[in-house]
C-alpha cells in the first residue's frame, strides 16, 4: 500500500502579535492516557503551568475546542497554544519595507534583529515585526540573515510560492553583495577570491576552516576605499555557509569591526546593549522573480556607522 503523507491541519488559533501558536503532535505510540499526561511529560514547563493553561482554556484541539484534563490521548492528533513570552528588550532601530507586491516583500533589516522567532528572540524579530506592520499573517522568509548583520531580506507573501523563492537561494540564482568595515592592511593583496572548507558544529558558536579540506565556501573580497587605518570592503559570497564572510575576512587578517566571535569570542554583552554593531551589511539583492519573471534589484540605504563616524561607533 502506498504511504500517504499526512497533512498538518491548519491552526484553529490566530497569530498573536505576529507569532504563530505552538503546535504539538501526539506521537504514534506512548504510555499516556490523556493529552494532559503527554504534555506534562513533553513540555519543559514549570510545575502547574500545563494544568493552569488547561484550566484557562488556552490549549485547543483541531476544531478550536479547549482540551480538558480528561481529554483522551489520540495518536497523531494535534493541539495548539500560545506560550507566554518573557520580556524582550526592544531593538531600537527601524525595519524598513523597501518593496512589496502580491508575491514578495523586501525589507531592510537593522542590526541586532533576528530573522525569525528562535530561542530568546521571538517578538523582537524581523518576521514578527513585519507581520504586525504589514498585516500579512502568511508572510515567511525566503532566506535568513544573521541577527548581527543588517541589510536586505526577501520575504514571501503566498505560502504556496515560498518554495520557488527558496530555490533561488539554493541554486545560487540570487546576486548578493555585502559591505563591511574592517582594518586596512596594505600588505593584503586585493581583490582576492577566497575558497576554503568551512564547517560549523551544532551547539558551537563559531564556524571554522578545515585546512586542506575540499572547498565548500567561496567569497570575493574587494577594497572599495580606505582611510585612517580602516577599509570599506565589497564582499560577494558565491556560496552561503554559516558566518562565511566573517570567517574569510578573519582568515585574511581583516576581521570585521564589532564581531563578537571572530577572531576570538568576546565576553557577552547585555541584551539591551546595542552599541558597536557588527559592521556588515547586505547591500544589494538581485534576482529574476520565479513567479512573475520580473527582474529585481534592490539596494540598502543603510550606512555602516564605523565608516561614517568611527568615534561615534566606538563609544
Amino acid at each position: 500500500m502506498r504511504n500517504r503523507r499526512h497533512r498538518t491541519p491548519p491552526s484553529p488559533l490566530p497569530q498573536r502579535n505576529g507569532i504563530d501558536p505552538v503546535r504539538v503532535r501526539m506521537p504514534a505510540d506512548g504510555p499516556w492516557d490523556t493529552v494532559r499526561d503527554h504534555l506534562l511529560a513533553r513540555l519543559a514547563a514549570g510545575n502547574g503551568v500545563v494544568d493552569a493553561m488547561i484550566a484557562e482554556g488556552r490549549i485547543v484541539g483541531r476544531d478550536g475546542t479547549p482540551i480538558t484534563p480528561d481529554t483522551p490521548y489520540e495518536p497523531g492528533a494535534h493541539v495548539w497554544f500560545h506560550r507566554d513570552l518573557p520580556p524582550e528588550p526592544p531593538v531600537p532601530f527601524a525595519l524598513d519595507i523597501v518593496y512589496r507586491d502580491e508575491h514578495i516583500l523586501v525589507a531592510d533589516k537593522p542590526h541586532f534583529l533576528a530573522t525569525t522567532p528562535r530561542g530568546s528572540h521571538v517578538a523582537e524579530t524581523a518576521l514578527a515585526r513585519l507581520r504586525r506592520d504589514s498585516g500579512i499573517e502568511s508572510l515567511g522568509p525566503a532566506h535568513r540573515l544573521d541577527r548581527l548583520t543588517a541589510g536586505l531580506m526577501l520575504f514571501v507573501v503566498q505560502p504556496q510560492e515560498r518554495g520557488a523563492y527558496q530555490t533561488l537561494f539554493r541554486d545560487r540564482l540570487v546576486g548578493k553583495e555585502y559591505e563591511a568595515v574592517a582594518p586596512y592592511d596594505p600588505a593584503v593583496e586585493l581583490p582576492v577570491t577566497v575558497r576554503s572548507r568551512i564547517e560549523k558544529e551544532r551547539g558551537v558558536l563559531t564556524a571554522h576552516e578545515v585546512p586542506g579540506g575540499e572547498p565548500n565556501a567561496e567569497s570575493r573580497i574587494e577594497l572599495v576605499e580606505h582611510r585612517d587605518g580602516l577599509g570599506r570592503y565589497r564582499l560577494t559570497p558565491h556560496t552561503g555557509r554559516t558566518h562565511q564572510l566573517r570567517v574569510h575576512m578573519t582568515a585574511l587578517g581583516l576581521p570585521i569591526l564589532g564581531d563578537p566571535l571572530y577572531p576570538r569570542i568576546m565576553d557577552p554583552v547585555a541584551p539591551d546593549d546595542f552599541r558597536r554593531p557588527l559592521q556588515l551589511l547586505a547591500r544589494t539583492l538581485e534576482f529574476r522573480d520565479p513567479v512573475t519573471g520580473r527582474e529585481h534589484r534592490f539596494v540598502s540605504e543603510r550606512q555602516l556607522g564605523a565608516w561614517e563616524s568611527y568615534g561615534d561607533w566606538d563609544q
